[in-house]
């Protein structure tokens, strides 16, 4: 039994515990009331998940296990892991152990790689990532469990293997998916030795040999690992694993809720605009030409890329961990400079126009300009790179909710005669 297994066997007690009280004593609370404006809005801001993970409040932006996300910058997947799952930071004995066990799933089956060079060359890279997770579905443990007989209350043990073999896949999944698609030459091998898992993302990716570009892989994927449950792709992975599908079903399910515009896309679309201004003036623009261009798509009804959050209404703190990397490393790609101008001057814009909510940037805002910075320029693929971080968070909470035994989601619907009838 690892150490993992050993530290979450009494937390499973608690967490059940706490749960069977919860529902006994307070189980007839009222939370709040629903509207049929958030009925018909998506169900927006109504309370109704758990996730013990990692909380968004709209005055401080994300905490990874009530910690400040700025505050977690220089730590490694690793570590977000087991913080994100057990609740407390990783001693040094248990960071060994954990990273010795990703590292036995770096090299993903050959089965895989074959699988993923059988789809047609223009396949998008996330179709890619939600296909090369299903050819590895056979190697579930939790489905294996449960198959031969596995109490409820015991599957969640097999689920923290398939957790941990899985978000230690996602990279070379991830890596063999860039290579193949983008004619990047053959697959690369994870390195040899104690490399923890950004570093050996980084590698196996192939984009730079710049030590800042290890870097900012780490920072990508403990930025973007969690941010609570009620998200597109964090809920997809609750409402399928609630089924009991194993982590593969349901990473694969939320890497396709993941793939959509209004989701995982965003950076992506804030990339293309920065281009577009430096196109627009052949360059960085002055703050007066900035301030101009700005206005001149607010008064055309257009949006500024980046900016506004559906929670948050104060500057993202994870845009800020972005912001700080690069002018910790002194960034003058016109991209970059863009991005950091556009931090200078929007947000007072935005206050002045008097119609945005939140007027400050979010983390898309900058990571796009990042990562092409060091020469990852194919933009289908940040997507990709949002998944393998997601899927630590993704996993974590399902090994949480697995050990508290929390049912099958299944809310009531309504159709529009029956709302009408509310109405």
């Amino acid at each position: 039994m690892s150490i993992l297994h050993e530290t979450l066997i009494n937390q499973a007690e608690a967490l059940r515990a706490k749960r069977t009280a919860l529902l006994k004593e307070h189980g007839d609370t009222v939370l709040g009331s629903v509207t049929i404006e958030q009925v018909l809005g998506g169900m927006r801001g109504v309370p109704a998940l758990v996730c013990d993970t990692s909380s968004v409040s709209a005055d401080e932006g994300l905490r990874i296990r009530d910690i400040p996300i700025l505050e977690l910058t220089d730590i490694t997947p690793e570590e977000t892991f087991w913080l994100l799952v057990t609740g407390t930071r990783a001693t040094a004995e248990q960071l060994a152990e954990l990273r010795a066990s990703f590292a036995k799933y770096y090299q993903i089956p050959q089965y895989v790689v074959d699988t993923l060079k059988a789809m047609p060359k223009d396949a998008h890279p996330m179709a890619m990532l939600s296909v090369g997770l299903l050819a590895m579905e056979r190697e579930s443990e939790f489905r294996a469990a449960y198959d031969k007989g596995a109490g409820k209350d015991a599957l969640w043990q097999s689920l923290v293997n398939d957790a941990v073999r899985l978000i230690a896949s996602m990279p070379g999944i991830a890596a063999a998916i860039y290579r193949i698609r983008f004619n990047k030459g053959d697959v690369i091998a994870p390195l040899e030795g104690d490399h923890d898992l950004s570093n050996n993302f980084a590698h196996m990716l192939g984009v730079s040999d710049d030590p800042a570009w290890k870097e900012l892989v780490r920072l990508y994927l403990v930025l973007h690992s969690d941010h609570e449950g009620g998200n597109v792709s964090a809920m997809t992975s609750y409402v399928v694993s609630s089924a009991l599908s194993d982590p593969y079903y349901s990473v694969s399910a939320a890497m396709s809720g993941l793939a959509g515009p209004l989701h995982g896309l965003a950076n992506q679309e804030c990339l293309r605009f920065i281009m577009d201004v430096r196109e627009q003036f052949n360059g960085v623009p002055t703050d007066e030409q900035l301030t101009e261009y700005t206005w001149s798509r607010l008064n055309n009804g257009q949006v500024v890329p980046g900016y506004g959050h559906a929670v948050l209404r104060v500057t993202d703190p994870r845009f800020t961990a972005f912001y700080d990397f690069g002018v910790k490393h002194g960034l003058q790609d016109d991209n970059v400079q863009i991005v950091h101008k556009l931090f200078k001057l929007v947000p007072g814009i935005l206050k002045e126009h008097g119609k945005a909510k939140n007027p400050w940037p979010n983390v898309d805002a900058g990571s796009g300009a990042l990562l092409y910075n060091y020469g990852m320029t194919e933009f289908d693929f940040y997507t990709v790179m949002f998944g393998v971080s997601r899927a630590i968070g993704l996993c974590s909470q399902m090994v949480v909710n697995r050990m508290m035994a929390s049912p099958i989601v299944r809310p009531k619907s309504m159709t529009l005669a029956e709302l009408s009838g509310k109405a």
